[in-house]
């Protein structure tokens, strides 16, 4: 097991969420309307980092996994609502995803009905090898499905991996433009030209015209009822080698004792895939994540400083191991 200084958080309790009883009046209405009746509400998903509200709801008709937020008090988040909406229909019918049953907008809230998982909950921490063998294999599917765009996706509009900005951030440290101050103490700094000269080879490495999933964390996966993993939130696709969506899932798997190259390099989506263009990988997202866990806190999501921090160590360990550096 990797000796990791940052701690692990409890990712079942990291989002900051309204309950049922919360929510205006008329929303409330509106979405016992379309359960049918009486809805009966389950504790809201502490899962995530926003703030909008997310329960699974019981009425007449069954279960819905139900979101919702104000547009005025959190623009970001209800474009990623109405973006989640479109990408969800566009989906090919193979993925394993929980689908968008209908999405209303209502004096200024934006509120989805989606699919609930039959006794779903997110994979076990530490990984479990059935819970984590059958996300891969959920990811197997999603990868196959989306290596080359589908009509309906390309027509919502997917940008290249990284298409808004760069992955620098061991550059910047390397030139002095970012203070090494925001990295934690542990972090080796003789290091840093070797990291800027891996960074700069990522956009390159990854490059691809699948579709990414491009948030595959292990709080995005749910477990069913019969141990089958759905993958969820599909809010940020873009374009890029199938095999990035890997890296940070895998990553949490190497936090927790699972050979991750090895399981990276048997995955299908990695086929042919080099050992340059994982480390290339490794080292963009272990830069941006360190740097970013090392900004002021959050006053929107309490948590996800430090879950970047974890991410950026995680990845950056993994990187270390393969090449065998002493962090």
């Amino acid at each position: 097991m990797p000796d990791i200084i940052t701690s692990r958080l409890q990712y079942n309790a990291t989002a900051v969420r309204p309950d049922w009883k919360d929510l205006p009046q008329d929303v409330r209405q509106l979405i016992t309307r379309r359960l049918g009746g009486s809805v009966h509400a389950g504790r809201s998903a502490g899962s995530g980092f926003t703030s909008g509200f997310a329960a699974v709801l019981r009425g007449a008709f069954g279960p819905l996994f139900v979101k919702a937020v104000k547009s005025l008090d959190n623009s970001v988040v209800a474009d990623s609502y109405r973006r989640e909406a479109l990408i969800n229909q566009a989906l090919p019918a193979e993925i394993p995803a929980p689908r968008l049953q209908w999405i209303e907008e209502h004096d200024g809230w934006v509120v989805l009905g989606i699919d609930a998982v039959p006794g779903g909950r997110m994979p076990t921490t530490p990984w479990k090898p059935d819970e984590l063998t059958a996300t891969l294999d959920a990811y197997r599917i999603t990868a196959e499905a989306l290596s080359t765009p589908p009509t309906a996706l390309q027509h919502v509009g997917l940008k290249p991996v990284g298409d808004g900005g760069d992955f620098a951030d061991w550059r910047n440290l390397a030139r002095g433009a970012t203070h090494t101050n925001a990295l934690p103490s542990w972090v080796p700094l003789d290091l840093l030209d070797v990291l800027a000269s891996l960074e700069s080879g990522w956009r390159e490495a990854v490059a691809g015209n699948a579709v990414l999933h491009h948030d595959l964390r292990q709080d995005n996966v749910l477990i069913d009822a019969y141990g089958a993993a759905w993958i969820c939130d599909w809010n940020w696709p873009c374009l890029g080698a199938s095999w990035f969506d890997l890296v940070l899932l895998l990553a949490t798997a190497y936090a927790d004792g699972h050979d991750a190259t090895a399981l990276f390099t048997q995955h299908p989506t990695a086929r042919g895939a080099a050992d340059e263009q994982l480390d290339a990988a490794l080292a963009a997202l272990s830069g941006f994540f360190l740097t970013s866990g090392g900004q002021p806190a959050a006053d929107w999501s309490p948590h996800l400083r430090q879950h970047q921090t974890w991410c950026g160590e995680v990845t950056l360990r993994w990187l270390a191991n393969r090449r065998g550096w002493a962090l």
